[in-house]
């Protein structure tokens, strides 16, 4: 069993400092020298994973310690890097920044010390020079359990620029790993939730992978910071991978019976989704048939489950709309009271209707962007009985979305949440659990192994 993956987290003192820049064309970098490389991302990002599987030719996979709890870190890590040479985690926020009131849980530099790993600081130099000693020295010196192993300089305006920094972090006794230029061309567009999906720009995206990979060639010292990686040594505490394997599976079925198709909703609208949720399916005895509700005018065929994850329908709700047949497919799919799992995006899609265009019908409510951005982690406990849960069941999640559903009538909610105030939040009606909480199946396998055996006998 390998436990010693070469590793490197990329973190920065805060937000938009370049911290996607860097990681990402790293990633690219390794890959282009032939290594294999697995790309990690703190937190519940689901659009940074995109650039990272571009990147490197491999799945991007997330490392959250709030929603699947800090004893699995290192376990899930160590399986999405099984068979690589190297993995870079890109980190989330500053560095010490993590689930709010919470100390340093679900952090970057949680991450790195459950790692084990060396920690690549991006600085924003843009508006300072000697400065930046104190500031490097501050991060690196704030908690003696992280190990700050080098600073790559972002933003630096000229050669005399670079040579002020890197005299200030000579006498700070920090290494300059890199000293990158503001490149336009590495520039990626955003929009209300964050960058744009790798799904709906894919050309565009290989060519800003492009640039990424290019700046870091030009402006890193990529032998330096491959033997940092590898001087990590092995993850902390013997962790065994994690497996999506779980105890008691029926493949085929009990009796031999056919495994039960769930589709699985993707394409630009519906690209918010963790890979693990996929082989927690699979594991459960599910056929994963993926499908795209821009494209597709059917289910595939033989469904006998439903999973609509995250995205961006309000973006494309024209288009959602006008796949009339797709959206009568799930709403009798629905109707006959097959399993039907939808996060945020899968929730307005079941919708009547989305900012005035009809949705599926399946849940009597409305929805609509409004200027208010909800946001955060959240701690929930299921109200009823559900196809992912039963009642009194307890897990974390995490609000992201720009919307409001105004319920009707006829549904039970799916959650109680622990927030600044107490409420419930979600449906659940016949076998639909519809909800704005993102939740991660590997902190609760048997959610999917649930959802499997309702396939099998709605």
């Amino acid at each position: 069993m390998v436990t010693s993956v070469p590793r490197l987290v990329v973190a920065a003192p805060s937000s938009g400092s370049g911290k996607t820049t860097v990681a990402t064309g790293l990633m690219a970098a390794f890959a282009a020298r032939g290594l294999a490389v697995s790309p990690h991302k703190v937190g519940p990002d689901y659009i940074d994973p995109g650039y990272h599987a571009l990147a490197t030719g491999r799945v991007g996979r997330n490392l959250d310690a709030y929603l699947c709890g800090p004893e699995l870190i290192a376990p899930l890590f160590l399986h999405g890097a099984r068979g690589c040479d190297l993995a870079v985690v890109e980190g989330v926020m500053g560095l010490y920044d993590g689930a709010a009131g919470e100390g340093e849980l679900a952090s970057t530099a949680q991450v790195a010390k459950l790692l084990g790993a060396p920690v690549v600081l991006v600085v924003d130099a843009s508006s300072q020079s000697r400065s930046v000693a104190a500031l490097v020295h501050g991060f690196a010196s704030w908690d003696p359990g992280v190990r700050v192993g080098g600073v790559v300089l972002n933003k630096v305006g000229s050669d005399r620029h670079e040579e002020l920094l890197r005299e200030a972090l000579d006498a700070a006794g920090v290494p300059v790993l890199g000293v990158l230029r503001r490149v336009a061309a590495v520039d990626t567009p955003s929009r209300h939730l964050g960058l744009v999906p790798v799904a709906e720009r894919h050309a565009d995206a290989v060519d800003s992978v492009g640039a990424m990979a290019a700046q870091v060639e030009r402006g890193c010292d990529l032998d330096a910071l491959e033997a940092l990686a590898r001087a990590a040594g092995p993850v902390p505490g013997g962790s065994a991978p994690w497996t999506p394997d779980l105890p008691g599976r029926h493949p085929a079925g009990p009796g031999g019976k056919p495994a039960p198709v769930v589709a699985v909703a993707g394409g630009p609208a519906f690209t918010f989704a963790y890979a693990e949720h996929a082989e927690l399916l699979a594991a459960a005895g599910a056929e994963v048939a993926t499908f795209d509700p821009l494209r597709d005018e059917r289910l595939p065929d033989g469904t006998a489950g439903l999973v609509v994850g995250g995205g961006f329908p309000e973006v494309y709700a024209s288009d959602l709309s006008a796949n009339e047949s797709l959206r009568k497919d799930i709403a009798e799919l629905a109707l006959s009271g097959a399993p039907v799992a939808a996060e945020c995006a899968g929730l307005l899609y079941l919708c009547r209707e989305l900012d005035g265009r009809p949705m599926c019908g399946v849940l009597d409510a409305t929805a609509r962007m409004t200027e208010r951005l909800t946001l955060g982690y959240r701690d929930a406990v299921a109200v009823g009985d559900s196809v992912l849960a039963a009642a009194g069941t307890r897990m974390r999640g995490h609000e992201f979305h720009r919307t409001a559903v105004e319920p009707g009538a006829g549904a039970a909610p799916a959650w109680g949440l622990r927030t600044p105030v107490r409420r419930v939040e979600g449906f659940v009606q016949r076998g639909v659990h519809a909800s704005y909480l993102h939740t991660h199946w590997a902190s609760e396998p048997g959610v999917a192994r649930r959802f499997v055996e309702r396939c099998r006998t709605s």
